[in-house]
């Protein structure tokens, strides 16, 4: 097992990356304060892994909910389902909100622990390959709204993260592929030799190699872990954590949420992002080959949904967290490794930019 510090302060937490950890039930235990706990998963994950860790919990008082499984559940209808169990099953400030299942699980568990009671705690148990290097990482939490994904959360860390690589093996290959884009996007912001090795171990990865996918974890989540340290609400090198997420998020929005898994569009988003920034001048046009070859080799999408307009994805992009005193601003990259948020471009070069990217 290897452990691994969020550096917050006092909202400091580790990291557990390991096999079997979900049977690990001292592990879970001791980061648990009180004597309440609510296991929150999906009907994907729990039959499962739920009676497993249930059998963890049983010196606690111990309820759980099971949410439908998809983004397009990722709404305050389904997230007032989990304030109901709370209040139902009369939980209390100590209790604990226990995250089983990917990113959606995370996010909305997150978001009713920040705001249950004003605030109580919860802990992460990704088993999706995203939610392990990315969506269960930074404390970020939330629910979708149809005009805009993510746009009701708050910043709310966990206890700790505990990522059981096992659960991998029962992951599809279309979320293993999903994953992989943020895992791609980790080289592309900051580690150009990580790029390069996942370049040389596609194979090993799509094959679920163990000891691939548990380096790939480790090193997206020690990435991500020292840009939060350095800033936890995102006022400054977080956002660089966004790239391709403002077009991937407009895809998402327009779509429909579902239709297009979240590190799908990532991936056309990150493509774009590097289209762009060689538009701009500022990015070699072999990286966006590398980039392009190495996303189709993952059996990710690299062009953007048949019918979006410019003005849609305009529309779309205006409404985005990075947009500041009415500037759009995008992560765009400046080399290998070396990303940059930026408003440093002309709209009408970004819209003429997006007509050429329609079709």
């Amino acid at each position: 097992m290897q452990t691994m510090q969020v550096d917050l302060g006092d909202r400091s937490y580790p990291i557990y990356i390991g096999e079997n950890l979900l049977s690990d039930k001292e592990l879970l235990l001791k980061h648990i304060r009180g004597s309440q706990v609510l296991v929150v998963t999906n009907e994907t994950v729990a039959p499962l892994y739920l009676d497993r860790v249930l059998n963890n919990l049983s010196v606690m008082k111990t309820s759980h909910l099971v949410l439908p499984d998809g983004e397009q559940y990722k709404n305050l209808q389904v997230l007032s389902s989990i304030y109901d169990k709370l209040l139902n099953d009369k939980h209390n400030r100590t209790t604990t909100l226990i995250a089983l299942g990917g990113g959606v699980v995370g996010d909305m568990t997150g978001y009713a622990a920040a705001s249950y009671q004003r605030g109580v705690d919860f802990i992460q148990l990704p088993t999706t390959l995203l939610s392990q290097v990315d969506s269960s990482v930074g404390g970020k939490t939330g629910v979708n709204h149809p005009l805009g994904k993510n746009m009701i959360g708050a910043f709310h860390q966990p206890r700790c993260v505990l990522t059981d690589c096992l659960t991998l093996n029962t992951l599809p290959s279309r979320e293993l592929s999903a994953g992989i884009a943020e895992v791609i996007k980790y080289g592309l912001i900051a580690d150009a030799d990580f790029f390069e090795w996942l370049e040389n171990n596609i194979d090993k990865l799509l094959a679920k190699d163990m000891t691939a996918l548990t380096y790939a974890i480790e090193v997206s989540c020690k990435t991500k872990a020292d840009i939060v340290a350095k800033d936890e609400r995102e006022g400054g090198i977080r956002a660089i954590l966004n790239l391709g997420h403002t077009f991937g998020h407009a895809i998402e929005t327009a779509q429909g949420y579902g239709s297009w898994l979240h590190g799908e569009a990532v991936a056309v988003g990150m493509k774009m992002a590097a289209e762009f920034s060689q538009q701009l001048g500022w990015l070699d046009s072999s990286v966006v080959g590398r980039l392009t070859c190495l996303l189709k080799q993952f059996n990710l999408p690299v062009e953007s949904p048949e019918g979006m307009s410019a003005d849609q994805f305009m529309s779309l992009m205006s409404v985005d967290k990075k947009v500041l005193d009415g500037r759009l601003r995008l992560v765009l990259l400046k080399h290998l490794g070396e990303a940059v948020v930026s408003s440093d471009f002309n709209n009408k070069v970004l819209e003429s930019f997006l007509d050429e990217q329609c079709h």
